[in-house]
């Protein structure tokens, strides 16, 4: 049976989707093509029909991770009241996305892994930096763009770092303890 545009197009975007989680949850070697193609329900060999090779996947899913957690921080300041800094890191730096990477943060998944990836996914990685800071620029105080810029990358890194700790420890109250040090820090 022949696989119309529209098919071939949704079959991609649930490829990407599906890759984007899997890689948050297991890292970019935990999970195979063929695995990958078995969650989404497609043959392994329609892969390749898709993408060149598994780095240009890589590439696609963590542009498509990092893109949405850009939209989902844009939806969340806009309903939330108050400092909109300080509501970005309680949900942030909270215990359900400390327990669900592969809902979360690509950075705060994959941070050291992306580093070591081609340029594609690279490439990916600091269009998304940049984007994430200009809006995170815009949140908060400062003097000058500059100031607020610094401010902007200090915050983004306090972020991204206290959730990296608080997943990498293996006592719950220590890692509790690391993620109200990341959202008192981003309150002051």
């Amino acid at each position: 049976m022949k696989v119309t545009r529209e098919q071939a197009a949704q079959n991609r975007e649930r490829i990407v989707e599906a890759a984007a989680q899997l890689f948050r949850e297991r890292g970019f070697d935990g999970i195979g093509v063929a695995g990958l193609m078995k969650e989404v329900g497609l043959t392994h060999g329609g892969f390749y029909g898709h993408f060149a090779s598994k780095d240009d996947l890589i590439a696609e899913a963590s542009a498509c991770a990092l893109k949405r957690s850009l939209t989902d921080w844009n939806e969340f300041v806009e309903r939330a009241s108050g400092d909109a800094l300080s509501a970005i890191a309680g949900r942030y730096l909270s215990r359900n996305h400390r327990d669900n990477p592969g809902e979360g943060c690509l950075l705060a998944a994959l941070g050291p892994d992306l580093s070591r990836q081609g340029p594609a996914v690279r490439h990916a990685a600091t269009d998304a930096i940049r984007a994430a800071l200009d809006f995170m620029t815009k949140l908060v105080p400062g003097k000058s763009k500059a100031a607020k810029r610094q401010k902007a990358i200090s915050a983004y890194a306090t972020l991204v770092g206290t959730m990296v700790m608080a997943r990498i420890v293996d006592d719950s109250e220590f890692s509790q303890e690391i993620l109200d040090a990341g959202r008192v820090a981003l309150e002051e």
